[in-house]
């Protein structure tokens, strides 16, 4: 799928049908675990709230808490557009953050694995840190063995963000800026970038990137949020069930690259179209499973015409124990499922628990890795005139 003559769409694209929130009903009722299903006067509105949250390089760093009237809070600060928390009643009506992180920002200045950031330029990996456009090569930095990942060594993620609060009827937002200039990590072009973070009513987290650039250049954006449905730090998401709307995925070689293959997953550990517990297979000796050490692929989503940008249903994941499913629904070509392969026990979360293999599962929605160097994968370049628009929505329910 090409950005080429994308213009304005973010205007036309159509919401999903978002699943019954947490709890039709009032705190009260929550509080005791209970819901008969019926729709209450709520006992708090939709709010925004800031705080300072440290500093890096001198300069300040502020966290937003945005919350509804349903029990969802969503905090997201400046410095990298990271999602610190995601808070959501479960079952039994506590709240529970189900996102990892840090509880102070030193935590994302030191080791962090990307926790909750909006990545880019470019999402994934390039091969060998370098691609061709329009006949020139640029390199980037390869910053993950011999190639590049997640925007080089100083990507999106580690950029301090300009934000600016969003209230529309029910929803509150923020929306957050960042000028790429030209040569930026060796990317050519100066890139201006919006993310827009908006909480429903409905429970529903929707991420709207938009992005242009005054040079040829190739950009792919995402959110690597890892997600535990029962809780960070609550241990493994081994009995958490995914069902995966995608009959296909790119299969890697041993450095985590694309082949250029696209390939049926009908037949192997990686299929999910049928929902399956995470832990089901992923220690069969597979080698594409072996190469990633768990599960850390991109899949091609089913989409009947691949031109269309509509939203369409891209992942469910739903948790036992805590009652707890995330929809996810995206305009994006591919989702990336990965199960957390690289956490060792080194890092303590904003609970005070440490984080291990496969401790969570991140669904970041983009296009395909290394699309620049596979001419047949859905294009990622993006000319000046046009426009990048992107949304993908985070929907939870109990």
């Amino acid at each position: 799928m090409s950005w080429r003559g994308v213009r304005g769409n973010h205007g036309i694209l159509h919401d999903p049908v978002l699943p019954c929130s947490v709890a039709q009903c009032g705190r009260d009722d929550r509080e005791r675990g209970a819901c008969a299903g019926e729709r209450e006067e709520a006992s708090q509105v939709p709010d925004i709230a800031q705080q300072p949250f440290g500093t890096v390089d001198g300069e300040a760093v502020a966290l937003y808490t945005l919350s509804n009237d349903r029990g969802m809070s969503v905090s997201v600060m400046s410095y990298g557009g990271i999602i610190q928390a995601i808070r959501v009643p479960g079952r039994d009506g506590q709240v529970t953050n189900v996102a990892l992180g840090f509880a102070h920002l030193d935590g994302y200045l030191k080791g962090n694995p990307y926790f909750g950031a909006i990545i880019g330029r470019y999402a994934n990996r390039i091969a060998g840190g370098a691609f061709v456009l329009d006949g020139t090569t640029y390199q980037v930095p390869a910053n993950n063995g011999p190639n590049s990942l997640h925007g080089g060594h100083k990507g999106f993620d580690k950029r301090i963000w300009q934000a600016s609060e969003v209230r529309a009827g029910e929803a509150v937002g923020l929306e957050l800026r960042y000028s790429s200039p030209h040569g930026e990590e060796g990317y050519p072009g100066t890139l201006d970038v919006r993310v827009t973070y908006t909480l429903t009513h409905d429970n529903a987290l929707r991420l709207d990137y938009r992005a242009a650039s005054d040079r040829p250049t190739v950009v792919s954006l995402t959110n690597h949020t890892y997600f535990n449905l029962a809780g960070e730090g609550s241990g493994t998401v081994y009995d958490q069930v995914v069902q995966i709307n995608a009959d296909r995925y790119t299969p890697i070689d041993a450095s985590l690259i694309p082949t250029g293959q696209i390939a049926p997953v009908a037949g192997t550990p990686l299929d999910f179209t049928p929902p399956t517990a995470i832990g089901a297979r992923i220690r069969e000796d597979f080698p594409q499973l072996v190469y990633a050490q768990g599960y850390d692929f991109n899949y091609v989503l089913n989409r009947p015409n691949p031109s269309d940008r509509a939203l369409i249903p891209a992942a469910t994941v739903h948790d036992p124990a805590s009652g707890r499913t995330l929809r996810v629904s995206t305009t994006e070509p591919g989702i990336q499922f990965y199960t957390a392969n690289f956490l060792d026990g080194s890092l303590v979360g904003s609970g005070g628990k440490t984080y291990r293999q496969s401790d969570a599962f991140t669904l970041e929605t983009q296009h395909y890795p290394n699309s620049p160097n596979h001419p047949h994968f859905p294009s990622t370049v993006l000319r000046p005139g046009e426009e990048l628009t992107s949304t993908t929505v985070y929907a939870f329910a109990i």
